[in-house]
């Protein structure tokens, strides 16, 4: 590489730097954009001036160099000027997971940038949920290098449901054990659910789209401390395409957050909610690199139509650099591949994947056991949906039909703290009692409060089928959803 040229601007205290990608370019006579870097903030600028753009190609020197760090933290890409990019999936000095958001348009690098964030979390020792709501196409390679793998929104949502019930195992035993903070790996690993296309579960209309954002909200909130983060890998033209700002103004704010190539609505949206820093502008990033020029009719020379494409660039909005240019490492295959690319496959390595702790595998349930998708992992991660109806039903979901994944889709409750209500003596009816009207009766004839590990023993001595944990919780949250229905 050529000679590298730095200009500093500064304006008065209090105003802000303007500019135009397009015109300094013209200005100062360079016809590839890309070769200009400017970085903004406040009054203060730097614009960098480079020979070609270096960001062309950005090659990972070794898998290796993926694994995390003493800080807790993944090398992913490189800065304009050659500073590693780093996302931080751990804090050892705050016992946390974190939370994370990686988001652009159509063809913006996305799946990459997740493969790999993937592979660094498998080769970190990091157990994964990872839901791919593009049917298994964002990331093939997945398959077999995480914990369990779904594909469905009723996967999805199965998913989320064990992950918060494994939080509040977590919870508990944390809560007894007298630990505020999470240690990793003593004794429970560092996991993470991951939502790719995660727009899909969360738009307006999506069917799940209210008991998704009451996961991830909660999720994001209580997890950290427990060792459980959460990501969202998404495409999005504006805010209210993820569950709306409310959703994620936490996870973007303190969270980690790479934005590749937006649109103008999106940006729009990020600078009036105060999401990007008070005076800093990022510089837009086109769908090709390289000069553009006009040619005449008359010129009879060939064109290069085939320009770079500029996948992978973007902004690490949660790092110290937050308008600084970035790109993801390139990985994977020059062209495509018959079936599962070799060389992204190398990338996850050959080693075993984490898994989670043998501890909560009872919180987790036979949904994750099985590692099941789709409506039968949906069935068993919230059983309250499909039992018998009190009018007797036939063990059909009590709901409004129209699905993601086949089945009817279910009316569903939102877990919250428990409400006890009566029930009716002829739902009392031995033959006919679910596992609610059990957890009920034991409620009823308790002579003080009771913790879920009471009542999952006092269930189990009632001299009826003997239940697991999960169905305890879920059936919990049944009665208070028929509670809260009941007081209106």
């Amino acid at each position: 590489m050529g000679k590298i040229y730095e200009l500093a601007v500064r304006v008065p205290a209090g105003d802000v730097i303007n500019y135009d990608l397009g015109r300094l370019a013209d200005a100062m006579d360079i016809k590839d954009p890309a070769r200009l870097a400017v970085e903004i903030s406040g009054s203060q600028g730097l614009v960098t001036i480079y020979p070609e753009d270096p960001l062309a190609e950005v090659l990972m020197p070794d898998p290796e160099s993926l694994l995390m760090d003493s800080t807790g933290r993944i090398w992913v890409g490189l800065h304009h000027n050659g500073r590693r990019t780093k996302l931080r999936l751990y804090d050892p000095k705050s016992g946390s997971a974190q939370r994370m958001l990686l988001f652009g348009t159509t063809g913006a690098g996305k799946s990459t940038g997740g493969q790999i964030i993937l592979a660094a979390m498998k080769r970190s020792g990091i157990g994964v949920f990872y839901a791919d709501l593009k049917g298994g196409q964002s990331a093939p390679e997945a398959r077999g290098n995480c914990d369990w793998c779904v594909y469905t929104q009723e996967g999805a949502i199965a998913q989320l449901r064990v992950f918060w019930n494994i939080m509040k195992a977590r919870e508990v035993r944390y809560a007894a054990a007298g630990r505020s903070k999470f240690l990793r790996d003593r004794p429970d690993p560092l996991m993470y659910l991951i939502l790719d296309e995660a727009n899909r579960l969360l738009e307006k209309g999506a069917p799940y789209r209210d008991e998704a954002t009451f996961y991830i909200k909660d999720i994001g909130r209580t997890g950290r401390s427990l060792g459980m983060g959460i990501a969202l890998f998404a495409q999005a033209g504006h805010l209210e395409e993820l569950g709306g700002s409310d959703t994620l103004r936490s996870m973007l704010k303190e969270g980690e957050v790479i934005l590749l190539r937006w649109t103008s609505n999106l940006m729009r949206q990020l600078v009036a909610d105060g999401l990007l820093p008070a005076g800093q502008k990022l510089m837009p990033i086109p769908k090709y690199a390289g000069a553009f020029e006009l040619k005449s009719q008359f010129d009879d020379t060939e064109a290069d139509e085939d320009r770079p494409g500029t996948q992978g660039s973007g902004y690490h909005l949660s790092g110290l650099h937050p308008t600084a240019r970035m790109r993801f490492f390139k990985v994977g295959s020059e062209m495509p591949t018959d079936g599962l690319d070799p060389e992204m496959l190398a990338l996850y390595g050959d080693g075993p994947h984490a898994v989670l702790e043998e501890t909560s595998w009872e919180d987790a349930g036979e949904a994750y056991a099985g590692r099941l998708d789709g409506m039968d992992a949906y069935k068993l991660a919230c059983p309250e949906q499909f039992e018998e109806t009190k009018e007797g039903g036939g063990g059909k979901a009590n709901g409004r039909g129209g699905n993601s994944g086949g089945g009817g889709r279910p009316a569903r409750s939102i877990p919250v703290p428990v409400i006890p209500v009566a029930v009716p003596e002829q739902q009392q009816n031995p033959a006919r009692r679910t596992i609610g009207d059990r957890v009920l009766a034991v409620m009823e004839n308790s002579d003080g409060e009771m913790d879920i590990y009471e009542i999952l023993a006092a269930v189990n001595a009632d001299g009826g089928k003997t239940v697991k944990l999960g169905s305890i919780r879920s059936a919990l949250t049944g009665l208070n959803a028929a509670g809260r229905d009941g007081d209106q």
